[in-house]
């Protein structure tokens, strides 16, 4: 990190779509703003869990709502995400699970891939509405982001073990312990605190906060 950088973690999980979003802004604004940018993947199941939070969607009014928000996000921030009225049935069968811990044992081993590695998760799932859950789609999107194929199988191979279980854990402890109930969640290390940002129409607002 460069002398005086605000550290901004990015805590994220990629069955979110709002995550994505805010993915890709603050990519944009790394090089702009004095910050450090950190991807922290994490497990969304676990935030909803431990916090008692149930997804948007349930509301069937507010499901509606984010169905017209994300297709006007997307617009606005220029990423392909894809909404359909069957969205919510896409995000509700699907566990990202094994997606995250194989994203995590990639952090862990080779964390050069992290960042086009967890973009294609999101393009397969929200842009082309493509299953993430399954080894060999998991494979796909490894292939597609540049990873060897020997690098993709070690990380697939890792994805049971303790380690990475543990690191996966550890940090959506560490999302729950500054506060997330939810995702995006965003943490700024601004004047020795940690200061929680939820979701991604908050980037303004951090940008301010932290002097941008």
């Amino acid at each position: 990190a460069g002398m005086g950088r605000t550290v901004v973690e990015l805590f994220y999980d990629v069955i979110s779509p709002y995550s994505w979003l805010a993915f890709e802004a603050l990519c944009r604004y790394r090089h702009i703003w004095n910050i450090d940018l950190r991807f922290r993947p994490a497990f969304l199941g676990g935030i909803m869990q431990q916090t008692g939070n149930k997804p948007p969607a349930m509301l069937p009014k507010r499901g509606e709502y984010m169905l017209k928000d994300m297709k006007r996000m997307a617009k606005y921030y220029q990423v392909p995400l894809r909404m359909s009225a069957d969205a919510f049935q896409h995000i509700m069968g699907t566990n990202s699970l094994t997606a995250m811990r194989f994203i995590t044992a990639i952090d862990m081993t080779n964390p050069q891939y992290l960042e086009p590695l967890s973009r294609e998760f999101w393009m397969r799932f929200w842009s082309q509405h493509e299953d993430i859950s399954q080894p060999e789609n998991i494979l796909a999107v490894a292939q597609q982001a540049g990873l060897s194929g020997d690098l993709s199988q070690k990380a697939l191979e890792m994805v049971s073990s303790a380690a990475v279980k543990e690191r996966l854990k550890e940090t959506t402890a560490e999302a729950l312990k500054y506060g997330a109930f939810g995702m995006p969640a965003v943490v700024a290390h601004y004047d020795g605190e940690p200061h929680l940002f939820f979701g991604s129409d908050r980037l303004e607002l951090l940008g301010n906060f932290i002097g941008e």
